[in-house]
């Protein structure tokens, strides 16, 4: 069960619950993955509302390695996803508020 005060979420995926948190060494992995030099290019690159079914995966697989989930990337693009593509960025989306803050 996800722990908010972590960082924490839960979601369905590949027909079971997961818990994904979206740790220091998971953010760096994202910095890396997303080439965006430090945490502040990766807040920038979400905050623009223009996110790839690439960046989807590596946000999620980041968030599900976090966890201690040993899915590749690779993986996590065969995994179905409660609610698709729409359900996958609302994943995202929560994970991302969870980690940074709902700036609103």
């Amino acid at each position: 069960m996800a722990n908010p005060q972590r960082g924490e979420i839960d979601a369905e995926i590949g027909g079971e619950t997961m818990t994904l948190c979206l740790t220091l060494g998971a953010l760096a992995e994202l910095e890396a993955r997303l080439q965006t030099g430090d945490l502040n290019g990766l807040v920038e690159r979400f905050a623009q509302g223009r996110i790839s079914a690439r960046d989807l995966t590596a946000i999620l697989g980041a968030g599900l390695r976090g966890a201690g989930h040993p899915v590749t990337d690779d993986d996590l693009a065969r995994l179905a996803i409660e609610g698709g593509l729409r359900g996958a960025a609302e994943i995202a989306v929560q994970l991302l508020k969870a980690t940074f803050g709902d700036a609103q």
